[in-house]
């Protein structure tokens, strides 16, 4: 292998950092909403919850991806339908009855804008901007706007962006970013049932280190927002706020530390500890950003009206202003006799801003922690942005060494916590005080010293204004010699904090419990720390606290979860009280009662605490009973909603739980307790688990508060290892791709409790109920039938609409029709029925409400009742003169939205068929708009605005809106689905797209040249900002490349056109467009008020073509744009020109999932979650040429689909995996954490590394530690009673083998095979071993393992071999010991090689043959390696991973029996994964490293470098970002190029691509490439940098530069291209896209064909 590419395929999930914060919205928008309402007799004992406030965003991280989300709550009298999926989670709390997250908007590849004149040289970036000349290094520009002036402060390298009067009205985003890493904020909505929905979701070119929201900090009523601080290695900053113009993130302002005139900066240190840090002031005054360990770099925040942005700019973002960065300065915090920074915070309460920094004055270590403990101090700064000054104002010392987190105290109180492992102590300028956690916490031996830092007079009267008014309360020194202590033993390293009161915090520890920490205080003085137990949950990275009512966990070791909260106070709160409580939100439950278990990685925790979690597993409706008591997971369904109450009185360690639920539950599920506590997990969609704890705050006064988790976010990560095995429905007939989707991959995955096996599926294979031989199908649809349909529909027929069963299935065939009867058995009716049955069918569907079935065929069209047919229509012309021209015109598509049915003919043209519901007739016109339009039609569609409040109507001008809900479509029943308005889209040849209001056909909106693939789209009546910059832009375009552009152009046309938006309260619509060369344009709505949007019209027309005012409607979308979202894993597939089917089916209601399918020779499924579109191919059955969705008694909500094979399918999605996520995944729980797993495939087992913890006494812990030299037990006679008996956490080890479940269920565990006291098990593998005895091949089950004690005694593991039995179903003959032997050294790695077992043992590399009962050395290595991390085997070659010493190549020789080393790599390298990449008859190395890169070597005696064979040579490196754990090798599948290309084969089909996965959650591959398209692609790669913005100012090019952490490291040769900036490409507009392949000397097809192989070659799973 030469060259390769590397392309990521599922992108992180384990969340690293959160926040919230007013993005999207200003807290002003929320709008009051009703106060719940309650019963009288709670009321009188539980006062009334304030009214759930503004409710900001949430931001997360994961890896190099960024989203937004927002968070929607649904009220308790909410009465908007919504589908299956949105069901209520739980009961009723606070008067919200559910949340959810929502994605606001999603686009994976950021769009492009404009872009500003600029060269790339080196790593530098050159803007020119017709002013100045300024040159920045490590950081990307892309400036947007027409007349911006670049202002660059050279001391801090700090951009900004000033727009003019007339870029300001053009809303352009400022600068542009870079895309790398991933980012997400999630928005609370302004509803009482909360949900996290996507908002945005970018992907950074640069991992995201720290996030912070700078504040605008005044009250709700602020019509400012908030933005966002990034911060990347090595020391950039980016500033991003939200666009309501673009829908999207812009950057405000970027700030780079990096470079030649940044080096004293570091002091001569190449390697930092951990990357920037942010923090911002809670009142939005300025931040702060800790970079190079000791400089602090100040971030002033631009006031009101005087920053990047005028005032008169605020109607631009919907009358928000963000908050926005000024200046940036440097303050050194090694001049302030700060050695070493550990944390800092911005602190409530002053005038000015305040940083207290917590810095340890001197290092201290484990040998001198009982004389040197107390060595870190705090020391607040008083920061005066105007001045650039910073006094000390107080200090605190003799806090604990192991003190590592701020805390700020927010107002009325004010000052801060810190936090340490054993103690929490609380400081301000005026008093402190401190709580012990356990036994490890020293006490002081003097006094706590608080020092005031005035120096002299001077200083005392200049900063004497910003002292906290607290300093003039109390006492100046607080007395603590004895410590006071909680009434329970916690350690608090890794925790996790936040505030749910201004006196209340919520810790999170590190093995998941939720701790309550309350501040009990008289004024201002703090007089004591108070800490309980609440519940556990998951292992947390971060917790941010969402508005008042709301917090997010999130996660990277499990799902990350949205939990509300309330808090009430009393202090004659009564256990029947509290059950009452619980009864009315178990009222709002249906009354079935059966448990059942989920697939989750939410665990139980050991140590304490019932469990707080909402599990990610796919909705089942299954009412099963299942408790596991072994793994004490106990999860409810849907139906049933599972109330525990516990209080906390007091410091009560162990309070009385009440019964969970009913008599009838308690009785037939007695629940398992461990250590005196419940545990409890919920299913994701049962809801609610609700926990009422008691916080004491003041004597005889009770703080109690309710959780619910109301919603989560699945994860998969971390990656640690991943097993390719066959799925449970697998085809043993497939061939090609379709046999791809046999195979799952079963990945290792989460830490502790949160432990779990993922199986992941990249394609989704349905679970088939039967199949049909059926040939020469063309279309299936399923109809309603309702006999009749009362005129006052109530909402419970309209609940019960999603399970109304479909009447009859219509097939259409070549030359006939057939009719079958959907009941209980599909049975033929095409004789009994009045259908047309004589030819093929169009399209069929419902009218009037269900109660007709309208069935359109190529000359005609016939309504039918049931099975009788009411009207018969035949499309003629409606005048002579044209009759002898439609004759030939017959129906070519069909759309259908009740009452109207849209045709477009053959020629062209379009009728349409207009219902009359109080007759069920229909009649046929053509509008008048098109009647006399000589323009000719590629794809039309009709859009049914559906609901009580059409979204379409929020878009128009003023006066629509201000009339209210518009008048509905009148229906003979009146039911509310018909509720709503209609609109038709229609696309002509030319390319303009126009949407009409239908019936009256008067243009709402319309865009020119929509085929292009625009970022956004905009009203052609509005001017866009863009227009003149992009003419000026154009200017410099050559003209052959506008010849090469205007040929192809002239080839692109739009064969199909769908626009949907689903069931939901918030949702948009989303508009759908393929192109005929495969290109799926997808674009989402959103609604824009700005002040372009309203111009005069008679400007608008003028700039136009001549048009007559009066027919411009004064109710068009003005306010209605469309942004382009990518959409992922989707291959092309060129459309044929001969009678292109309809390809797009919606479907609203699919094993509760809706969105749309779209068939094809690739066909695949785009599902709607969290109004992101989440795209899963289907690869089983090849082409598919029909779909429809099918809902009777024996599959519910399923689906049929028709192969090209000729083959009928009923099928039901896989109810076991979920589908919001990048791939269908499902969780098995292990409760604990799984190291390892492998495959064996005649058995279809898995073999698994569980690690579980558990409680041993000290004395336990000892007598196990044997010492094996003399035999005899370690002594520990200097040990009390009570510290022997004192107990600790210790991982036990067993190796598990695992079955899939063969009803899709949860995986069966088959046998254990438990480890020995103090023995890890390592590694576990299936390997192949020649019996020299029976001469035969045997498949056995290796395992190696180390003994873990301790440093005293000499290393050595086992060897284990176990054969596997034929009988599966008996656990006692499943495995059987063959061998077993002790070796000196940790046994880290197996393999097989040519029937002999190669062993890693410690420093040496031992070959082995099997005799069939001994292993007998036959050949070692004894080279240097420290630790074998991993064994790789091809042929007789041999590659070595060492975990400090990089690679090593041997090879294998069996006559000489001899291990011999070829070459090795003589740097310093900390391997963490190994594998062998093969292209052809090519044989590389590949090697990951703990720097996140990858790096390809390649064996080569015969060159100069290799020292005559030594070394091994560099072919490609390339930083992935990520920690890639593991490598699989897989053969790259056969592409449509290569069946085509006349070359020999032999490359071709011996292609092997690696699949790698990681410890954030994401998978990805790294496939070999020919060196003809590698330089297209390399080229078109150098061109993206350019043409594409990205996000937050990161360049790709750097980032995929080696990472060598200070050490010296010769750069290798560029060889691999990066598929994420690629993948740009596809994205640009199609002018764009033809110019650019113009510049690099080859042709758009050619791209996207080398794109589209690359794809298809890596459809692995």
């Amino acid at each position: 292998m030469s060259y390769a590419a590397f392309k990521m395929m599922h992108w992180p999930t384990g969340i690293e950092n959160c926040a919230s914060g007013f993005i999207t919205h200003c807290s002003a928008d929320f709008m009051p909403q009703v106060p719940p309402t309650q019963t009288d007799d709670i009321d009188s004992e539980w006062p009334a919850k304030n009214e759930i406030g503004p409710v900001p965003n949430v931001v997360v991280t994961a890896g190099n991806i960024i989203e937004v989300y927002v968070i929607r709550v649904q009220e308790e009298d909410n009465r908007v339908s919504r589908s299956s999926a949105e069901a209520k989670r739980g009961g009723l709390m606070a008067g919200v009855s559910g949340a959810s997250l929502e994605l606001v908007c999603h686009y994976k590849y950021v769009p492009k804008h404009f872009t500003f004149a600029y060269e790339c040289i080196s790593n530098f970036i050159v803007l020119y901007n017709g002013v100045d000349l300024r040159i920045f290094e490590g950081i990307y520009l892309d400036l947007l706007c027409n007349n911006n002036i670049v202002v660059c402060k050279l001391e801090t390298l700090h951009i900004k962006c000033y727009l003019s009067s007339m870029s300001r009205t053009q809303n352009c985003p400022g600068l542009r970013t870079a895309r790398g890493c991933s980012w997400t904020i999630d928005m609370l909505a302004n509803t009482r049932d909360a949900t996290l929905k996507v908002g945005m979701a970018y992907s950074l070119h640069g991992n995201v280190e720290t996030m912070a929201v700078l504040s605008v900090g005044v009250g709700d009523g602020c019509r400012r927002r908030d933005s966002i601080v990034l911060t990347f290695q090595d020391a950039k900053i980016s500033v991003l706020e939200f666009d309501d113009s673009i829908y999207g993130l812009r950057t405000s302002s970027m700030h780079c530390f990096e470079g030649p005139e940044w080096h004293h900066l570091k002091r001569g240190r190449e390697s930092f500890a951990r990357g920037p840090l942010v923090k911002v002031d809670p009142q939005g005054r300025c931040g702060g950003v800790l970079i190079y360990g000791l400089q602090m770099i100040i971030l002033k925040s631009a006031q009101a009206g005087y920053g990047l942005v005028g005032d008169d700019e605020a109607s631009g973002s919907g009358g928000a202003v963000s908050a926005r960065i000024e200046s940036s300065y440097v303050i050194s915090l090694r001049d302030l006799d700060m050695k070493h920074v550990k944390d800092f915070i911005f602190v409530h309460g002053y005038i000015e801003p305040v940083m207290v920094i917590l810095h340890e004055r001197e290092l201290t270590w484990a040998g001198r922690t009982s004389w040197k403990h107390h060595t870190c101090m705090v020391s607040a700064l008083s920061i005066s942005t105007t001045l650039k000054q910073h006094p000390l104002i107080w200090s605190a010392v003799n806090l604990p060494h192991d003190a590592y987190k701020l805390l700020a105290v927010p107002s009325p109180i004010g000052g801060v916590l810190v936090i340490s492992a054993n103690t929490i102590h609380y400081h301000s300028q005026s008093v402190s005080c401190a709580l012990a956690l356990n036994n490890f916490a020293v006490p002081v031996d003097s006094r706590l010293h608080l020092m005031s830092a005035y120096a002299d007079d001077f200083v005392l009267g200049a900063f004497s204004s910003n002292m906290h008014p607290a300093c003039f309360s109390g006492s100046l020194f607080h007395d603590n010699l004895e410590m006071p202590r909680s009434s329970f033993n916690v350690e608090l390293d890794a925790a996790n904090a936040t505030w749910l009161l201004n006196d209340v915090a919520m810790l999170s520890t590190k093995t998941g419990e939720l701790l309550l920490l309350t501040l009990v205080y008289d004024g201002r003085i703090v007089q004591r720390l108070e800490l309980s137990k609440s519940r556990a949950s998951v292992l947390t990275s971060g917790i941010a606290t969402i508005g008042n009512s709301f917090f997010f966990l999130g996660s990277r070791l499990g799902d990350s979860m949205l939990v509300q909260y309330t808090c009430g106070m009393g202090t004659s709160m009564s256990t029947s009280g509290l059950k009452e409580e619980v009864g009315d939100i178990e009222g709002d439950a249906p009354s079935a009662k059966r448990l059942r278990r989920s697939s989750s990685d939410a665990l139980q925790d050991i140590v304490s605490g019932e469990e707080l979690s909402l599990y990610g597993s796919a909705p089942n409706n299954s009412e099963s009973a299942q408790v596991d008591y072994h793994s004490m997971l106990i999860v409810v369904t849907t139906s049933f909603l599972f109330s525990t109450l516990l209080f906390h009185r007091n410091g009560m360690e162990n309070p009385p739980a009440l019964p969970p639920g009913g008599d009838e539950v308690q009785e037939e599920h007695s629940l398992p307790r461990v250590n005196g506590q419940d545990d409890i997990d919920l299913h994701r969609n049962t809801g609610v688990q609700v926990i009422v704890i008691g916080v004491p705050v003041i004597a005889g006064v009770e703080k109690i508060f309710l959780f619910a988790v109301r919603d989560s976010l699945i994860n998969v990560g971390p990656l640690k290892d991943f097993s390719y095995g066959l799925r449970i429905n697998a085809d043993p007939n497939a061939t090609g791709i379709a046999k791809q989707s046999n195979y799952e991959l079963v990945c290792c995955s989460g830490h502790g409790k949160n432990g779990a096996l993922c199986v992941l599926q990249q394609s989704i294979r349905p679970e088939m109920i039967t199949e049909v031989e059926l040939p020469g199908c063309k279309g299936i649809w399923t109809v309603y039938h309702k006999n009749a349909r009362g005129h006052n529909a109530d909402s419970s027929k309209m609940a019960a609409e999603d399970d109304e069963y479909h009447a009859y299935l219509i097939i259409s065939l070549e030359s006939r029709t057939m009719v079958l009867e959907t009941a209980d058995l599909l049975g033929e009716v095409t004789e009994r029925v009045e259908y047309y049955v004589q030819g093929s069918t169009i399209a069929a569907g419902n009218l009037f409400g269900r109660r007709r079935v309208v069935q359109v065929f190529a000359r005609g069209a016939r309504i039918l009742d049931g099975s009788y047919m009411t009207q018969d229509l035949s499309f003629g012309a409606p005048n002579s003169e044209s009759s002898s021209g439609s004759e030939s015109s017959t129906v070519s598509s069909v759309s259908i939205a009740d009452p109207y049915v849209l045709l477009k003919m053959s020629d062209g043209s379009i009728q349409l068929l207009v219902g009359d519901p109080s007759t069920c007739t229909v009649s046929v016109s053509i509008p008048g708009v098109f009647e006399s339009s000589k323009k000719s039609i590629s794809a039309c569609t009709l859009y049914h605005d559906k609901g009580p409040e059409p979204w379409l109507r929020k878009t128009s001008t003023d006066a629509w809106l201000s009339t209210g809900m518009g008048e509905a479509i009148d229906g003979a029943d009146g039911a509310a689905h018909d509720q709503g308005d209609i609109y038709s889209v229609v696309c002509y040849e030319s390319g303009t797209l126009e949407i009409f209001d239908v019936p009256n056909f008067k243009c709402v909106f319309s865009v020119d040249k929509f085929m292009s693939g625009k970022t956004h789209l905009v009203d052609t009546f509005i001017r866009e900002p863009s227009k003149d910059y992009q003419k000026v832009m154009n200017k410099n375009s050559d003209e052959g490349a506008g010849q090469v552009r205007k040929e192809t152009a002239q080839n692109m046309n739009l064969v199909e056109l769908a626009m949907q938006r689903w069931s939901g309260q918030h949702t948009r619509p989303f508009l759908f467009g393929i192109l005929n060369d495969g290109t799926l344009l997808c674009y989402h709505a959103y609604l824009y008020e700005g002040p372009e949007n309203t111009p005069k019209i008679e400007e608008a027309v003028s700039a136009q073509s001549p048009v007559d005012l009066s027919s411009i409607s004064t109710s068009r979308l003005r306010n209605l744009r469309f942004v382009r979202v990518p959409v992922e894993s989707y291959t092309r597939e060129e459309t044929s020109a001969v009678n292109p089917c309809q390809r797009i089916t919606v479907f609203k209601n699919v094993g509760s999932y809706q969105g749309l399918f779209l068939s094809g020779s690739r066909p695949a499924w785009f599902m709607v979650c969290r109004e992101r579109l989440r795209v899963h191919p289907q690869l089983c059955d090849g082409s598919i040429v029909a779909f429809t969705v099918l809902h009777n008694v024996n599959c519910n909500h399923g689906l049929i689909y028709v192969t090209s094979q000729g083959f009928l399918k009923i099928c039901q999605l896989p109810s076991v995996s979920s589908y919001d996520n990048y791939w269908p995944v499902q969780k098995i729980p292990l409760k604990g954490t799984p190291h390892q797993v492998t495959y064996f495939a005649e058995k279809n087992l898995f073999p698994l590394i569980v690690s579980v913890p558990v409680l041993r006494s000290l004395n336990q812990v000892l007598s196990s530690l044997v010492d094996q030299e003399g035999g005899h037990q370690i002594e520990h006679d200097n040990l009390s009673s009570d510290d022997l008996h004192r107990t600790y956490t210790i991982d036990e080890f067993e190796v598990r083998i695992l079955e899939p479940e063969k009803s899709g269920g949860p995986w069966q565990t088959r046998a254990a095979i438990p480890m020995q006291s103090s023995e890890n098990a390592l590694t576990v593998r299936m390997v192949t071993l020649f019996n020299t005895t029976t001469k035969e091949n045997e498949t056995l089950l290796a395992i190696g393992t180390a003994y873990v004690q301790g440093e005293d005694v000499a290393a050595r593991g086992r060897v284990l071999l176990f054969s596997v039995g034929r009988n599966t179903d008996n656990p006692q003959n499943l495995l059987s010991e063959v061998y077993s032997k002790e070796l000196k050294g940790a046994i880290s790695a197996l393999a097989s090689l040519q029937g002999h077992l190669l062993i890693a043992s410690g420093p040496k590399i031992i070959l082995h043959k099997w005799t069939g009962t001994e292993l007998n050395g036959v050949a070692f290595f004894d080279a240097p390696p420290l630790y074998v991390v991993s064994l790789n085997i091809v042929k007789n070659f041999i590659l070595l991973g060492d975990i400090h010493k990089s690679i090593y190549f041997l090879s294998w020789k069996e006559q000489g029996a001899q291990l011999s080393l070829l070459a090795k790599d003589f740097g310093a390298l900390d391997c963490f994964a190994t594998e062998f990449l093969i292209d052809g008859t090519t044989l590389s190395l590949i090697v990951s490293d703990d720097q996140k890169n990858v790096q390809i070597f390649y064996y080569a005696p015969k060159m100069s470098e290799s020292w005559k064979g030594q070394k091994l040579l560099s072919r490609a490196e390339f930083h992935v970002g990520a920690h890639v754990t593991k490598f699989l090798r897989l053969q790259m599948l056969p592409t449509p190029s290569d069946r085509t290309s006349a070359a020999s084969g032999s490359d071709k089909t011996n292609r092997f691509a690696l699949l790698f996965g990681t410890l954030d959650g994401s998978i990805g591959c790294i496939a070999p490439l020919d060196e003809l398209t590698f330089r297209r692609l390399q080229s078109l790669q150098k061109k993206l940098i350019d043409a594409v913005t990205h996000v937050g100012g990161l360049n790709p090019r750097a980032f995929r530069q080696f990472r060598s952490n200070g050490k010296a490291h010769r750069p290798g040769p560029d060889n691999i291209v990066d598929c994420e900036l690629l993948c740009h490409y596809e994205m640009l507009p199609l002018e764009e896209q033809l110019e650019i392949a113009h510049q690099i000397g080859t042709t758009r097809s050619q791209i996207l064909s080398n794109l589209n192989d690359l794809s298809v070659g890596t459809s692995f799973l």
